[in-house]
This record gives C-alpha cells, structure tokens and sequence, in this order.
C-alpha cells in the first residue's frame, strides 16, 4: 500500500477577481521507503503539492490517503495528531525559536504530543546526537552556523519517528559543501526506512533522490527513476573547508 496517494487533486485560490489554478488534477502514488524529489519552477505546483501532501492545505477536490486514511475525513484534532505523528517537516529557513537552545527547539513537537518530560529530553538528546550535535544541545541558533541549524531543524523532524519527511528547498540557505551534508544524512535516514519527499529546484539537489517528479502548470509533467548520487562518496571527493571540518557528518 502506498504511504501517499492521491487522486485527481486540485487546488485553486483566489487572487483578486481572479482563480489560479495551483494543482490541476494530480494522481500519484509514492511508497514507503521512497525518496522523492519534487523539481519545477516557480509557480509549477509543487509547494501547493508538499503543503497538501503534509496537511498544511486542503485540496479544492480530488482525494489524499496517507497511509491509507482518507485525509478529508479527517477531524481537526485527527489531522494535528497525525502531522505530528506520521511527518516530519524540513524547511530553507531553518523556522528555530532563538530564544531556546537547540535542545528546547527538537523537543517542541513532542510538548504538542504530550510526551513525559524526561523522555522528551532523552529522545531530543537522541534526535540531536542523530544528526552530529550531541556535544552542541545547549547552543542557541545564533551560536550555529547555517549547516548546524539544518541539522537542528532535521533533528526536530525526526524526534516523533515519522514515516515520512517533507523538506521544501533544505538546501536553499546552506553552502555547496553542507548541502550535500545535508542531503547524505537524508540519504542515511532513507536506508533505514525513512520515506523523503524533497522540494528542489536544484538538479544537482534532486540527483540525490532516486525517483524525480517534476510539475509544470500544476500537472505532473513527468515521473521517473534513476540511480541517486552517493552524498557520503560526494563529501569524501569535496575540498574540505575550515567550517565542513566542523560541520562534516559524524
């Protein structure tokens, strides 16, 4: 059973007097295990379709089963419970709290969940030490690089264990060197059962993935498989700058 299917899906807004249609009839299956990248250019669908996907945004018809619940049918609190539960979310901008510590910032989606205290701060430790930040919990996001943030944000992703993560343009704020970081880690989580839906428009971003959907006009304008880009081999072929020193993977 796919962990992502859709069915027909539209999407349309309201702009001024206007209707722009941003998903126009959408069907497609994505399966547990799989890593996607979603490619395309401005305008093309794709946010609209990770924002539907992740149950940020209602589709104006056609239907949404993640892993096999029939979205639309879903309450309000259902719905909640479910993103936190089953995704887990990456964005360009990191979207920390400064004011909190890097611990703090990975245990927030759980103070949603009501998980006990201690184990919110041993699965954050966890999560944290997951991505290569065991010994830099306490630091703020101003004491992180770029790269550092990311790996924050991905650590807060993962702390709920969700069968699937959705990032929109994680690499858009980061260098060459910890994009790739970045994209090896996402690699590393896929191998052990990670679903990764990955929003790009950088084809050397979506080389990474082994399945590339890309949309034009709201319409998926092709689906294909290839051989995904080995990041770790990537990173051991890449000059090492002073800060990738700091920032490589553990």
């Amino acid at each position: 059973m796919p962990l992502i299917e859709t069915e027909n899906l539209t999407r349309l807004y309201k702009l001024g007097g206007e209707t722009v249609t941003a998903l126009d009839g959408v069907s497609l299956a994505i399966d547990e295990g799989d890593f996607v990248a979603v490619m395309g250019p401005s305008g093309s669908g794709k946010s609209t379709f990770m924002n539907v996907v992740g149950c940020l945004d209602k589709p104006t018809s056609g239907s949404y089963r993640l892993d096999g619940d029939l979205v639309s049918t879903l309450s309000r609190d259902a719905l909640a419970a479910v993103r936190n539960r089953k995704i887990g979310f990456v964005f360009q901008q990191f979207n920390l709290l400064d004011r909190l510590d890097a611990l703090a910032n990975v245990e927030l989606p759980m103070l949603y969940a009501e998980t006990d205290r201690a184990l919110r701060r041993d699965k954050a430790i966890a999560a944290l030490t997951r991505v290569g930040l065991g010994e830099r919990i306490h630091h703020r996001p101003t004491q992180l690089s770029g790269g550092q943030q990311q790996r924050v944000a991905v650590a807060r992703a993962l702390v709920n264990n969700p069968k699937m993560l959705l990032a929109d343009e994680p690499t858009g704020a980061l260098d060459s060197r910890t994009s790739v970081e970045i994209m090896a880690l996402f690699q590393e989580l896929n191998r052990e059962g990670t679903t990764v839906v990955v929003v790009t428009h950088e084809a050397d971003v979506a080389a990474y993935a082994n399945r590339l959907i890309r949309f034009l006009d709201g319409r998926v304008l092709s689906d294909s498989r290839h051989e995904p880009v080995d990041a770790a081999r990537r990173l051991e072929q890449m000059p090492k700058t002073h800060h990738g020193h700091q920032e490589a993977a553990e």
